[in-house]
Parts: C-alpha cells; structure tokens; sequence
C-alpha cells in the first residue's frame, strides 16, 4: 500500500497505474447505456443531442472518441460548469463496476495521484507540475468516497 507522501503518477493506460487513464479499456454502464471507456461517456456528455453522443459513443477508439468530442458542433451551453460532475460519474461507475479497479484505487493509500502529462493542464499536472490536477483530484475524491463504504 502507498504511504500518504507517496506520489503515483500515470497517464498511459499500458504503463504502470494505466487503469486510472480514461481511456483504460474498462467499459462502464451510465445513464442507461454501455461505455466503451470512461472517455467515452465524458466526451458524449459534451452533447445534448442524442445523435451526437451516439456517434462518440460507437467510436472504435476511445482516442477518437475524444477527436470526436473536441469537433463536433453543438456543446452544450454548460459544460464548463459540469465538466468536473460528469467526469465524477464517470469515475464512479468505472471504479464501482469493476472490483479490481477499486482495490487498485484503495490500495493507493493516502498518495497523492497525478495525470503527468505536458498535454493538458487542466485535467493533469501540464508536465511540470503547474497544471491543476483535475483527473487526480476527483480519483483521491474518489477514493476518499469509497473508504467511506467499506
């Protein structure tokens, strides 16, 4: 088990802690359809209209899910508000639904988990560290959540 001033970092799904990745291949069960990746429901939750989140839905990847999502016409006018709460559910379900993942998000202890990556610096840590985290934030909310239950 990691100690409270361990440091987990991850980002690619087939590297180590790759399951805390949104685009881990575990697929999830939400609002009453299946997900392919956890990718994919936040990238659909981007669209009111049903067409638009089928479309990201039946990507084949969850890396063209997200291209999908960043292109298609028609966010909805509160998404900036309820990105963080849709990617909440997000987590939930997937960490909820698969047993093995919950153990590996409990097993993390008290470390502190971060998104390393110089690609986005609002959902991980920009690569330096300057970038606000927000994957490995809502995974320790998360976490805390679940320690709750047990």
């Amino acid at each position: 088990m990691a100690r409270a001033r361990d440091v987990i970092r991850f980002y690619r799904e087939d590297r180590d802690y790759g399951e805390f990745s949104n685009f881990s291949p575990h697929p999830i069960e939400l609002d009453g359809e299946r997900w392919p990746t956890s990718e994919h429901y936040f990238q659909a939750m981007k669209f009111e209209d049903p067409r638009s989140r089928a479309r990201v839905r039946d990507a084949r990847t969850p890396g063209l899910a997200k291209q999908i999502g960043r292109g298609l016409p028609g966010l909805r006018a509160d998404w900036e508000e309820v990105k963080d709460e849709v990617m909440l559910a997000a987590l939930r379900a997937k960490f909820t639904q698969h047993r093995r993942l919950r153990r590996a998000l409990l097993g993390t202890g008290d470390a502190l988990l971060v998104e390393h990556t110089s690609r986005d610096r609002y959902w991980g840590d920009g690569g330096d560290g300057s970038g606000e985290n927000r994957l490995g934030q809502l995974l320790m909310r998360l976490r805390d959540d679940l320690r709750g239950r047990d």
